[in-house]
């Protein structure tokens, strides 16, 4: 027989999970999802989050509480009898009345090689910390955040340039496949749980907009690790004079190169080369304000930056 499951998500990230279930033969009873949010170049339309758009495709009904303090909408879950909730990237903190809400508790699907990168952002705090690996876990849910024992695990390896984008993608296939295994092990009563480590904790916290900013007195690597994971959003930039105003110029793509000089200057080379702490940063995609991704040499066609100049 198939699982009865919750599933519980929000973004383009938690759709592959969703999907994969519901071809595995699991039966999805019901969606919960964030309510939808304003859209549209004035905000005036509401737009339902992706999963909601995907459980809309399956036919499955959908529930969008604000939060879980009202006791019809923890009656209301109760009610669906679920065997299990699957969890990924919900976005709200689950009280004890869900987390006990189903018959087999709930278990989360989370981008990191736990206990590192416990929390909100741990694909972008991989990447700008500089690690070579991270990964998928199923999890069960207990009352901390993201401290529940874990049942299943997949490596995935971290590419020197890889961006937070490229990571984000194959980790949400690869936690697809993950929640499956661990589905079917469940229900056939052969999903392990081993306790989390104590040590090596880190908190993955959420990225804020005031650390965006690059910062190009850091070393050569430390710039390149910022930069990639803050791409595609929210996107790490930098200051640069255009037509004698400052604006804003988001950097997508880097790669560290040769070169020393003043932090932030433009170094003579092909395509945009600039100085750091320590070492150099070769800028490979760029974007100005309200424009489009450029290729560095497309940009400097439009936006010339000469050798000598400082970015801050």
């Amino acid at each position: 027989m198939a699982l009865r499951i919750v599933f519980m998500g929000t973004p383009d990230f938690s759709v592959p999970t969703l999907t994969a279930l519901a071809e595995a033969g699991h039966r999805i009873v019901a969606v919960y999802s964030q309510p939808p949010r304003p859209a549209g170049r004035r905000g005036l339309e509401l737009q339902a989050s992706p999963v909601h758009a995907a459980a809309d495709l399956l036919g499955v009904p959908v529930f969008t509480p604000v939060n879980f303090r009202d006791e019809a909408d923890r009656a209301a879950f109760r009610a669906l009898d679920a065997d299990v909730a699957v969890v990924v990237a919900y976005g709200l903190l689950l009280p004890e009345a869900i987390l006990s809400g189903t018959r087999l508790g709930c278990y989360n699907g989370h981008a990191s090689l736990l206990p590192r990168w416990r929390g909100a952002a741990p694909i972008q705090r991989a990447i700008m910390a500089g690690d070579g690996e991270t990964g998928m876990m199923v999890m069960k849910m207990d009352k901390g955040l993201d401290t529940g024992p874990v049942a299943l695990t997949q490596t995935v390896a971290i590419g020197d340039d890889m961006t937070a984008g490229e990571l984000h993608d194959r980790l949400m296939q690869v936690g697809g496949r993950l929640m499956v295994e661990a589905m079917d092990r469940l229900e056939a009563g052969d999903l392990p749980l081993t306790p989390q480590l104590e040590d090596g904790v880190l908190y993955a916290a959420k990225i804020d907009k005031g650390e965006t900013r690059i910062d190009f007195t850091r070393p050569a690597a430390d710039v390149h690790n910022h930069i990639r994971g803050l791409s595609p959003f929210p996107g790490a930039w930098f200051e640069l004079d255009v037509a004698g105003r400052p604006e804003r110029v988001k950097v997508l793509l880097s790669q560290k190169a040769e070169g020393r000089g003043r932090p932030g200057e433009v170094l003579p080379s092909d395509g945009l080369v600039v100085a750091c702490g320590d070492g150099a940063v070769r800028l490979v995609r760029l974007q100005r304000a309200g424009g489009k991704p450029l290729a560095a040499d497309d940009f400097l066609r439009g936006t010339p930056v000469l050798a000598g100049t400082v970015l801050r």
